[in-house]
């Protein structure tokens, strides 16, 4: 018997002690009656709080795991991002937390709904570039330091932000790219392997020429030009038979793409100076003009 009662009085305390947390639980505000009733209590404060803390630890799991091969630049981008996704995730956990502790929280959805909608309509063009820029961080595909093509337009990027790309052009102008164009749009990206790039200057002799003589010509031309690299070696192409000349190329490598139309300039005005010297004509197009007269007779 007493152990029968000590058993009961160890059940009943139990109990007692589980009303107790259940009641504290559960104490808090109240509104309504029925499906829409409203309750705030501190069980759920708690659940709000455990629910912030796990996601909260989740978040910085997850931002250290895809930020851990950045660059410190691209890791500060980033994080800057990485901050307002974790404000949707926090607002995304409360309402979860708040409907499954059983208020109804179907106009708040539809009314939140409706408003991403018109926001996601009028900055859709943002949110492109945005999403581009973090893949851009984090696929590497474009550094600072790359020269690109753009829409015809060469420059060297020189800042990388999440919405737009901005280089500087071979005249010294800066452009910004919005950042969806190198998802959307063929970019050149003349560094994306290595500095070095290959380059041509193109030039047209008179039919006759000692084909031979042009060739060795062009190779004297590349390998006295400042910026040319002696390996690889350059070499010329003979490329067409044209309507008005013979279509040479002189082909080189250099580590300097984005200067090097005053490279390919200065090797122009040495092809101009060896071709006079040695007397190869560059020719201008030629066209044959046939004039026919017409005759009328008269019966007399």
């Amino acid at each position: 018997m007493p152990q029968d009662t000590d058993s009961g009085i160890k059940e009943v305390l139990k109990e007692d002690i589980w009303g107790s947390i259940k009641d504290f639980l559960n104490w808090g505000f109240h509104w309504g009656s029925g499906e829409k009733s409203v309750h705030i209590t501190v069980g759920l404060l708690l659940l709000l709080i455990t629910a912030f803390i796990v996601t909260s630890f989740l978040m910085k799991w997850l931002r250290k795991f895809l930020t851990r091969k950045m660059e410190p630049d691209d890791k500060l981008k980033f994080v800057s991002i990485f901050k307002f996704i974790k404000y949707i995730v926090y607002v995304t956990v409360t309402l979860l937390t708040v409907s499954a502790a059983g208020i109804d929280i179907t106009l708040l959805i539809t009314a939140s709904a409706a408003l991403f909608v018109g926001l996601g309509l009028a900055l859709q063009e943002l949110f492109q570039d945005v999403i581009a820029g973090i893949y851009i961080i984090v696929d590497k595909s474009i550094h600072v330091g790359d020269i690109i093509e753009v829409e015809g337009k060469v420059g060297k990027v020189f800042e990388i932000k999440l919405r737009t790309t901005r280089a500087i052009t071979r005249d010294d102008k800066v452009v910004i790219i919005p950042n969806h164009k190198f998802i959307s749009d063929l970019v050149f990206n003349y560094t994306q392997n290595h500095r070095m790039t290959r380059e041509k200057v193109a030039v047209g002799v008179a039919y006759g020429s000692d084909v031979q003589l042009v060739t060795k010509l062009l190779e004297e031309v590349a390998a006295e030009q400042k910026g040319v690299l002696k390996n690889p070696k350059p070499f010329v192409l003979f490329e067409d038979f044209g309507d008005s000349a013979l279509l040479f190329s002189i082909n080189f490598f250099t580590n300097d793409s984005f200067g090097d139309p005053r490279i390919k300039s200065a090797m122009r005005y040495n092809i101009d100076n060896k071709f006079r010297q040695n007397n190869v004509t560059i020719p201008f197009p030629q066209r044959d003009v046939h004039l026919y007269s017409k005759t009328t007779t008269s019966d007399a």
